[in-house]
């Protein structure tokens, strides 16, 4: 199980290295980032932002899913597979929305959503349900 668990870190993560990519702009405020941000006329730089608040968005269900896995018994060779397969298509996910690659993207995030649902539905399963 610790190839998931290092995906969870991995996870964890993401969202800061989106940020730093949109936060790379010039005469970046760190008094007031998030206002610096809005006013950002660089369309890059709103994309990563937009994929810093989606790593985010993404990082709970994953992380549940994973640990739901585990807990229920779920065969820990899948539970790794499927991880690092939402990892990989998580950091495409980043790199698809700050080139705006919007079709990519959508497909990255919807396949990365399939491996979380599996996972639950896996536990689920494993439990009697």
């Amino acid at each position: 199980m610790s190839i998931a668990y290092w995906c969870i870190l991995v996870a964890a993560l993401l969202p800061y290295v989106w940020a730093f990519i949109a936060k790379r702009g010039p005469r970046y405020d760190n008094h007031d980032p998030r206002g610096w941000l809005a006013k950002q006329d660089d369309p890059r730089a709103r994309r990563a932002n937009a994929a810093h608040l989606n790593a985010f968005e993404a990082f709970a269900p994953f992380a549940a899913a994973v640990l739901m896995a585990q807990a229920a018994g779920v065969d820990p060779t899948l539970v790794a597979t499927q991880a690092l397969i939402f990892v990989g298509l998580r950091v495409l996910h980043g790199i698809f929305y700050v080139t705006d690659l919007h079709l990519m993207r959508t497909f990255a995030w919807t396949a990365g959503f399939a491996c979380v649902l599996w996972m639950m539905v896996a536990a689920a399963l494993q439990v009697g349900g």
